[in-house]
């Protein structure tokens, strides 16, 4: 695992694997199937307080990073979706910082999105188990990006995006508790 100085990217900034094979999709697979339960293990005895400590500063709060990997893997799993049962789709991008401020993510208790982040997980894992070699090849366009994605990159991007919120909730835990 890279690491980085910048407290941005602890694990550093998102570099798509050229061509993965088989085998990396199916590491990739159980880095996102476990994903729910390293956050929970992650936040599990945190306190309300801790729970707003942000990861940097002017950077999101351990809360907020919590329901916002929930509000991001919920599209993945719908972008993957469309991308399976339509010929490139046009997906809706949506303003993760503006959703990282709705009352929702104030209010909302974490465990909401924990629990979501499982159910979730369970089904996508599911669904990336059985997809064909074909089926990581089908693609989605996103209209913020100059070139379509690729099922399996945005799988790579996903399982990176995992890893890189645990490095924000670890570091946040790190810079104000020592934890």
């Amino acid at each position: 695992m890279s690491t980085s100085s910048d407290l941005r990217y602890p694990v550093g900034k998102f570099q798509a694997t050229p061509a993965p094979s088989p085998a990396q999709r199916a590491e990739w697979f159980l880095i996102l199937a476990d994903f729910p339960f390293q956050m929970r293990a992650a936040v599990a005895d945190l306190s309300e307080e801790q729970l707003n400590w942000p990861y940097r500063p002017e950077g999101w709060t351990i809360r907020q990073v919590v329901h916002h990997c929930a509000d991001s893997h919920l599209n993945a799993f719908a972008r993957f979706k469309l991308a399976l049962t339509e010929d490139s789709p046009r997906i809706k991008p949506y303003d993760e910082a503006a959703w990282a401020e709705l009352p929702d993510t104030a209010h909302t208790p974490i465990a909401a999105s924990l629990s979501l982040l499982e159910g979730l997980h369970a089904r996508w894992f599911v669904l990336l188990a059985n997809m064909s070699a074909d089926d990581f090849e089908r693609r989605y366009l996103h209209p913020d990006h100059s070139k379509p994605f690729s099922l399996s990159r945005a799988l790579d991007l996903y399982q990176w995006h995992a890893r890189h919120h645990l490095a924000h909730v670890a570091q946040a835990k790190r810079l104000h508790g020592g934890l």
